[in-house]
């Protein structure tokens, strides 16, 4: 199990949302290299960035940012947002980053999923980003018919690396994982999944660890980190522990 601390970029700044809207954004760190080189000075192994103009504007808009980044730390980094094309894709993965993560684009066009994965196998991961179960698209501002599990299901054996599940309703508010319906797709699909949104406290990680959630791959933290309410030496010694015994 891993835990992801995120990034979210907007105007070159590292914010967090809440529920997704860019209205309801707090600025954490005006330096976003230098809040990556902080995680990783933590001891967080895997880094979480979502270019959000991006998300909007359909194209990659934080650039400058996101490279940056990449110069300032060695672990490895999965991004997300305005990912939608070929060209996309294989800018950013030539550019340093690890895994691109595609949300819109994996509702509206699955085949780019499918090819991309085929094409850089193992660096391919779809966001799955729900509000009452049903996938939104467009940096959350439009909801689709789809649910999140016939979206899963369409990229079972097309060698995509992990699904992140974000609950767009608990998405920055600190209200803790939605665990049952986080757990309920991985146990419905083979691809690893990510839990994303209202990961709050110690009490999140230790509900990860637990048997029932086996089946995750990790989570990732955003604001929680940022404010204090989790303490990023405890999480990680958690996890560290959890490993040991599972040898």
């Amino acid at each position: 199990m891993i835990i992801f601390p995120a990034i979210d970029l907007k105007e070159g700044q590292a914010v967090r949302l809440q529920q997704g809207d860019m209205a309801r954004a707090t600025v954490f760190n005006p330096d976003p290299a230098a809040q990556a080189k902080a995680f990783e000075s933590q001891g967080f192994e895997y880094l979480h960035i979502v270019d959000l103009d991006g998300a909007f504007a359909g194209k990659p808009v934080n650039g400058q940012a996101v490279d940056n980044i990449l110069k300032t730390v060695s672990m490895p980094v999965q991004l997300g947002g305005g990912i939608r094309n070929m060209t996309t894709i294989e800018g950013w993965l030539g550019r340093g980053v690890d895994r691109v993560i595609i949300g819109t684009a994996a509702v509206r066009d699955p085949e780019l999923v499918k090819a991309a994965s085929r094409q850089f196998p193992g660096r391919v991961a779809v966001g799955l980003d729900a509000r009452d179960g049903k996938v939104a698209v467009e940096g959350w501002a439009e909801t689709s018919e789809v649910t999140v599990l016939d979206i899963a299901r369409r990229f079972e054996d097309v060698g995509v690396a992990a699904i992140i599940y974000t609950d767009i309703a608990r998405d920055g508010l600190l209200k803790g994982l939605n665990l049952d319906a986080t757990i309920e797709l991985a146990e419905a699909v083979e691809t690893p999944v990510i839990a994303s949104g209202g990961l709050a406290s110690i009490d999140d990680v230790k509900q990860m660890l637990e048997p029932r959630a086996r089946k995750l791959a990790g989570a990732i933290a955003g604001r929680a980190l940022y404010d204090g309410r989790l303490d990023a030496a405890e999480a990680l010694a958690l996890i560290r522990s959890a490993r040991a015994a599972a040898r």
